[in-house]
């Protein structure tokens, strides 16, 4: 069906089209342009279009062709809908992030709807939205495998965009900024001599000022003086790290540039990380290791731009080995006290490692 939830919506059309006059698209377009209005991102008011395309598209299969026709039974067969498709490719079913985002978005459309004088009353006051999980990352580099991704990156390279990769990942791991966030930044964002970088409208439109470590302004200097002056073309942008072509980056070529660190790098259990999350590995590093060494979750919290200590708070369980040094200090059942009779008791019983891997029996 062409309004299963992975499908694409189609191309938008305008209130003068009479094959759409007072259909859904419409309506559509003006909720996107009332959003641009109120200062949402770009990035937010794409997904909200592609997320309502998929309810329009259900909607208009089923005959349904105006707001002023959908009814509350309506959509709660819409919600069982995306609760109960299955993918095509591997037959999993929509994440419960993935669900609150199809459902949040037809939620805030008819609000919109009503509060504009559209529909006499909103249909969707009453939409129940399924919780969110609270996942943990899947894997954390730890700092040798940081190390091991950093120093894949092949420097000596004749081009020099070896050094800018190293200074970005340097960069990435220092600062748990975003990829967005660094591909978007200026020269003069960066202060090398103070350790500073400066982060112009970073999610939810806040500009925030954090540290960056002197390893990673060692490489960033050596990029900016021997390798960016390569790039530039006629005019220079600005923009602190350059493409091939002398314009900025966007995230995706960020993201690619990582993901073959981790390969080189042949971490095992990292190669089938996806590469829009690959950049979220050095992110999570830096905020896990921060922790495990003593940072105060608040200062975690400011350093990567998190608007609620909650959303920090992940780290606090991802940080085990905190966690497993004040369980063996603290926890009554150790056996670690000299002269204990448990100790005595299981003296010899308790089996002995091989000392070395090869005299393991084979399986």
């Amino acid at each position: 069906m062409s309004g299963r939830p992975g499908k694409q919506p189609g191309p938008l059309r305008y209130a003068g089209d009479p094959e759409t006059r007072g259909g859904f698209r419409p309506y559509l377009i003006a909720f996107t342009d009332w959003m641009g209005a109120m200062h949402y991102s770009a990035h937010t008011v794409k997904n909200r279009r592609i997320e309502l395309g998929y309810f329009i598209d259900w909607c208009e299969e089923r005959s349904i062709t105006r707001p002023d026709e959908v009814t509350r039974a309506l959509l709660e067969r819409y919600r069982q809908h995306v609760f109960h498709y299955r993918r095509k490719d591997n037959g999993t079913p929509l994440s419960f992030q993935t669900q609150h985002k199809r459902l949040i978005s037809v939620r805030m459309f008819f609000q919109w709807l009503t509060r504009q004088y559209h529909l006499l009353f909103n249909p969707a006051s009453e939409l129940e939205l399924p919780r969110t999980e609270q996942r943990l990352p899947r894997h954390v580099l730890n700092v040798a495998e940081v190390e091991q991704v950093i120093n894949a990156i092949e420097v000596e390279e004749p081009t020099g965009l070896g050094v800018r990769d190293r200074a970005m990942l340097e960069a990435l791991y220092s600062t748990g900024m975003r990829r967005g966030e660094l591909v978007a930044l200026r020269i003069d964002d960066v202060d090398l001599r103070e350790g500073t970088v400066f982060i112009r409208l970073g999610k939810g439109k806040k500009d925030r000022v954090v540290p960056i470590g002197e390893r990673a302004c060692a490489w960033i200097e050596k990029y900016l003086y021997t390798i960016r002056p390569r790039y530039l073309e006629a005019e220079d942008p600005g923009t602190l790290f350059l493409a091939k072509h002398g314009g900025g980056m966007d995230g995706k070529q960020l993201s690619g540039i990582v993901k073959r660190a981790i390969e080189r790098a042949a971490l095992d259990r990292f190669q089938d990380t996806h590469p829009n999350a690959a950049c979220h590995l050095l992110r999570h590093a830096c905020a896990t290791h921060m922790l495990e060494n003593g940072a105060d979750i608040r200062y975690i919290q400011a350093l990567l731009g998190h608007a609620d200590l909650s959303t920090t708070g992940v780290y606090t369980r991802v940080s085990i080995l905190k966690l497993k040094e004040i369980h063996e200090k603290t926890h009554p059942a150790r056996l670690t006290r000299t002269g204990s009779a448990i100790l005595d008791a299981l003296e010899g019983e308790i089996p002995q490692l091989p000392a070395e891997p090869s005299s393991l029996p084979a399986t």
